[in-house]
C-alpha cells in the first residue's frame, strides 16, 4: 500500500510545480511590452525583405482576355468586333454614361433605352450588379 501513496503523491508535486510555470508565463509578456520599441525597428527591416519578391510579375488571366464574339443586340451597343469580357463591360458602362442612363436618384439602377433593352433580357431597368450575368448571354 505504500507504493500507491507514493504513487499518488508523485502527480501532487507535479502539479504544485506546474503552478509556478503559469506564473512566469505571466511575467514574461510584461517584458516584451517593454520591448515593444526594439521591435518596430524590426518591423522596419521586414519590408527590405519583401522588395526580392515583388520580382515575380503577375501573369493575367487567359480567360479575361480571351477575345468573344458579341451577340447583334450587344453589338448594337458596343460593335461587332470581338472583345474581352472586361472591355465589353468598359465599353457598356461608356454607353450607360454617355446616355446619362443611371437612374438620377439610385445610381445602382441602370434605365435601359431602346438599344439597351434587349441586352438587359426586355427589362427596363436592371442592377449594376446584374450586368455582368445580362452580358455573359450576349458573348460566346
Amino acid at each position: 500500500m505504500a507504493t500507491k501513496k507514493a504513487k499518488k503523491a508523485a502527480p501532487k508535486k507535479a502539479a504544485k510545480k506546474a503552478a509556478p510555470k503559469k506564473a512566469a508565463k505571466k511575467a514574461a509578456p510584461k517584458k516584451a511590452v517593454k520591448k515593444a520599441a526594439p521591435k518596430k525597428a524590426a518591423k522596419k527591416a521586414a519590408p527590405k525583405k519583401a522588395a526580392p519578391k515583388k520580382k515575380s510579375t503577375r501573369k493575367p488571366n487567359a480567360a479575361f482576355m480571351k477575345a468573344l464574339t458579341p451577340s447583334a443586340e450587344l453589338a448594337a451597343v458596343i460593335g461587332s468586333k470581338p472583345v474581352p469580357r472586361t472591355e465589353a463591360v468598359k465599353k457598356i458602362w461608356d454607353y450607360i454614361k454617355a446616355n446619362k442612363l443611371q437612374d438620377s436618384s439610385n445610381k445602382r439602377q441602370i434605365n435601359a433605352d431602346a438599344k439597351l433593352k434587349p441586352v438587359l433580357g426586355g427589362k427596363s431597368s436592371a442592377s449594376m450588379f446584374d450586368l455582368a450575368k445580362y452580358l455573359s448571354k450576349h458573348l460566346s
